[in-house]
């Protein structure tokens, strides 16, 4: 439904005295879908918005992080919606290899049972079980968030369309010989028994040890220090630099490896540091990375020492011991035999371990699927810098530089059960053989089809695409491809934007996935503290919701999205949102019962007063001001420019300036409820992206129109009136310093002072009955004798105290406040004084300086009036 067919009724109900979010909140985000408002169409004329959702784990549920992004790319889509763009937000999961796959496992073993008892077959069919049943439950909680997504287009990374995508793909890079077998070192978790990628390797500084040790005999010797003296059981060389002299002698020789019947060579290699330790390293190839691409050079044997599970498989009195256990044992032989130079405990180092399952990594040789990066990084990289992609902030395009201009091939295949199966099957005479989606595997004795499944980054990486219909030709993907933006964290820059990048561009000849990578920090909490459970300062933002609403929990975050920066939330903050959702909604029941209405056009700005005019030019800079903001990704600054606009310059001023209007009823009356009606009706549409319940309750009730989903977004008329926003700001400038002063004076906020106001030197005068009210002054009377006098804004504000202070004491108070301006008055000008002060400082520093002097100045003037304007004590 357009805008244009919504209707108005002839009389607008009245809104609850109180608001409650869990009232209107979940029937609401229902009657939105069940509408359609969320459902895009490819055969729509509308120019199409698209934003892809980071798919979250199957397993996942909904942290203050997914809350974080969910807001964010909601108020964007929302927006876009508004502004009548077709927009698609695309929702879907990630079936999560090894996190699945372990809940799954961990049920067996609560039957006595692993998945070897089942067999692949079955225990496949058991995840599928547990994903339908249990799986996914993250979906409910991002709509209780109010996420609008396009559920009919809800994709999942194992299903049918985006199987046949991974598999197309796959066969392709498999045919441009960009995948390719071969025998690397990867990380390897020996509880989970697979490879994993380096985003599932988390780094924590462990204690260990430092073990200095000898090798060889006599003057053949050389000393080598590991954290890790299991593995000197696959040493098959030791290396030093060429250019040290120490080991010159060395260089071609053997020597004795302790422990075991083997010699080992000596080799010299760039890659070794002089300067670091004894300047010789232990290379174990099989088992450590450098170690790998030291024997690669000098053609030296790879030894794996331990099977799968990390246990020993050298033949020897070590042989079926744990690799911990190993390390001890293997230390206290080294003991025995002298070996053994020095020791260093406790010895404090990053050591990798499983995101999972917390498993100490052991880097390990095997035979794995690779993909081949370079060109393919190549091209993610060219993107960014042509244009084509643009990363916001701009200044963290270096870190994904930094990635792809240095990556290293990526290992893709994992020794799972759940995920795609690599579509490769192998014959009985060594045949390879990769099968496409629309193939027929070959058959016959000896076939065999790949054991490993791939790595869900892999299926991941064709998000963009894939979730549209590719390989297909489809309209979806003729519509809505490329997207328009992706916002996600800064900390998968490396893993999820560059592999996106690389099959995006491979598979779509060149079209980027997206022409903006919006990037945002990482939740915190209010210390600024990264947020656990371990730490005890996790939040289930559904608590929150539960307490304070949804609406304030979108609110706080957005307010604090600044781009790229990390941020902090607490829950006062939450309740601060709450509080603001309720101010609105106060407010707007004010002009309900008030007569505010969006019916019929706006007044000729000639009838309007000075307080309408000035509200509408607001109305509009703000409309620019957010829109500015938006298209820059600036949501703390445009949520908080909308907090103080709507709070402050709509509830705190504008309804108030306006009640001796409204209760003076007549013509004028009703000119101030169409201009309320108006500014509501906006400043909600402006709202309603990042406070969707509150508003659209609101409006829809202001309007009588159907949902503000489908509203037009509010466009800046060009309207401005810089007199009366300068009128208006002399009212704020006199209430804000009487009411400065009552307060210093320990006057209730209700309590009314008898007082005679000068207007007649300003414009102020037309808003006498204004500012008695906002300012709780009743007529001089009689009997009025002024005891304070205060000037401001060129107007002169008399209050008759009598009885109501304590002369003396704020006499007291006047006194010190003036000590200190003229001190601060004394300072400055000595600086403005100082030549050599002068000649020095920037710009700015003078300016500023030359403000406070000023300031000082005036203030001087205010208080030596207040002070005169004080009876004798």
């Amino acid at each position: 439904m357009t805008e244009n067919t919504q209707q108005q009724p002839a009389s607008t109900p009245e809104l609850p005295t109180q608001y409650a979010p869990a009232q209107v909140e979940g029937k609401l985000y229902e009657r939105w879908v069940e509408r359609g408002y969320f459902t895009a169409d490819s055969q729509s004329e509308k120019p199409p918005y698209t934003i892809v959702i980071p798919p979250p784990n199957v397993t996942g549920a909904l942290h203050l992080g997914h809350a974080f992004q969910v807001t964010l790319m909601d108020a964007l889509t929302r927006r876009k919606r508004m502004q009548g763009y077709e927009a698609l937000w695309l929702p879907g999961m990630d079936h999560a290899g090894i996190a699945t796959q372990n809940k799954v496992e961990q049920q067996l073993a609560e039957e006595g049972k692993s998945r070897q008892d089942l067999g692949r077959e079955e225990f496949t069919d058991r995840v599928w079980q547990w994903k339908e049943e249990y799986g996914g439950r993250i979906l409910s909680q991002q709509r209780r968030l109010g996420a609008g997504l396009d559920w009919s287009r809800e994709r999942f990374t194992m299903d049918e369309g985006l199987s046949r995508a991974v598999q197309t793909i796959f066969k392709n890079l498999f045919d441009d010989e960009l995948i390719y077998r071969a025998e690397r070192i990867i990380n390897w978790c020996p509880r989970c028994l697979t490879a994993i990628s380096d985003i599932e390797v988390d780094y924590q500084d462990d204690s260990g040890e430092l073990v200095s040790l000898k090798y060889g005999e006599g003057d053949d010797t050389l000393v080598v220090a590991t954290t890790r003296v299991e593995t000197m059981l696959g040493d098959t060389a030791v290396a030093v630099h060429p250019d040290d002299p120490r080991y010159a002698h060395l260089l071609g020789k053997r020597i004795k490896l302790p422990l075991t019947d083997r010699t080992i060579p000596v080799v010299a290699d760039t890659h070794v540091d002089p300067e670091f330790g004894t300047g010789a390293v232990k290379v174990t190839p099989a088992h450590d990375p450098n170690d790998f691409a030291i024997g690669q050079r000098h053609g030296l044997e790879s030894m794996t020492i331990m099977d799968e599970r990390g246990v020993i498989t050298v033949p020897g009195p070590f042989e079926g011991l744990d690799r911990f256990e190993a390390r001890s044992a293997i230390v206290g032989a080294l003991r025995q035999q002298g070996r053994i130079v020095a020791e260093k405990r406790p010895y404090i180092h990053s050591v990798g371990h499983c995101s999972r399952c917390k498993t100490t990594i052991e880097p390990r040789l095997s035979l794995q699927w690779w993909v081949k990066v370079a060109p393919l990084a190549q091209a993610a990289g060219d993107a960014v810098r042509d244009g084509r992609v643009a990363i916001h902030p701009a200044d963290l395009s270096k870190r994904y530089f930094d990635w792809v201009d240095n990556m290293h091939d990526w290992c893709i295949s994992r020794q799972l059960w759940w995920g795609h199966r690599i579509p490769v099957w192998y014959g009985p005479n060594g045949e390879t053989v990769c099968v496409g989606p629309d193939e027929q595997p070959p058959s016959g004795e000896g076939w065999t089809q790949d054991e490993d499944v791939l790595d869900t980054w892999f299926s991941s990486g064709l998000w963009p695409f894939s979730t549209l219909g590719w390989p297909e030709r489809t309209a979806d993907l003729k519509k809505f491809y490329s997207t328009d933006v992706l916002v996600t964290g800064h900390d998968i820059i490396f893993f999820w934007v560059a592999r996106m990048m690389m099959f995006s561009l491979y598979a779509m000849d060149g079209e980027a996935p997206f022409k903006t990578v919006a990037l945002t920090g990482l939740v915190r909490d209010e210390n600024g503290k990264k947020m656990s459970k371990s730490f005890g300062n996790a939040v289930d933002p559904l608590d929150w919701m539960d307490a304070y609403g949804s609406d304030a929990v979108r609110f706080t975050l957005a307010r604090g999205a600044n781009p790229g920066a990390d941020v902090p939330i607490g829950e006062d903050w939450v309740q601060a949102s709450r509080n603001f959702a309720n101010k609105i909604w106060n407010a707007t029941r004010f002009a309900l019962m008030n007569g505010a209405t969006v019916e019929g056009e706006l007044p000729p700005v000639a009838e309007l007063s000075a307080v309408d005019r000035w509200i509408l030019s607001r109305l509009n800079s703000t409309v620019a001001e957010v829109d500015a903001l938006y298209d820059d990704f600036q949501f703390a600054k445009l949520s908080d420019s909308l907090y103080h606009f709507a709070w402050d310059e709509v509830f705190d001023w504008y309804v108030e300036l306006s009640k001796t209007t409204y209760f003076a009823g007549g013509e004028a009356a009703k000119v101030s409820a169409r201009v309320l009606g108006e500014v509501l009706d906006v400043t909600l549409r402006l709202l309603h992206p990042i406070v969707p319940f509150v508003t659209e309750t609101l409006w829809t009730t202001l309007t009588g129109r159907e949902s503000l989903v489908i509203a037009d977004w509010p466009a800046d008329s060009g309207f401005r009136d810089p007199a009366a926003e300068r009128e208006i700001e002399l009212i704020q400038r006199v209430v804000t310093e009487v009411r400065r002063f009552r307060s210093d004076q320990g006057l209730q906020p209700g309590q009314r002072v008898p007082a005679r106001l000068d207007l007649s030197a300003t414009a102020l005068a037309p808003h006498e009955a204004a500012i008695r009210q906002l300012l709780r002054l009743q007529p001089e009377g009689d009997e009025f004798s002024a005891t304070a006098t205060l000037p401001v804004a060129g107007a002169t504000v008399a209050l008759d105290l009598s009885g109501t202070i304590d002369v003396a004491a704020e006499r007291k108070r006047l006194t010190k406040d003036l000590a200190a301006a003229q001190k601060e008055k004394q300072q400055t000008e000595g600086k403005l004084g100082n030549e050599a002060f002068l000649a020095k400082a920037p710009d700015n520093v003078v300016e500023k300086i030359r403000g406070r002097l000023a300031k000082a100045e005036e203030e001087i003037t205010r208080i030596t009036s207040q002070l005169s304007g004080l009876p004798e004590a």
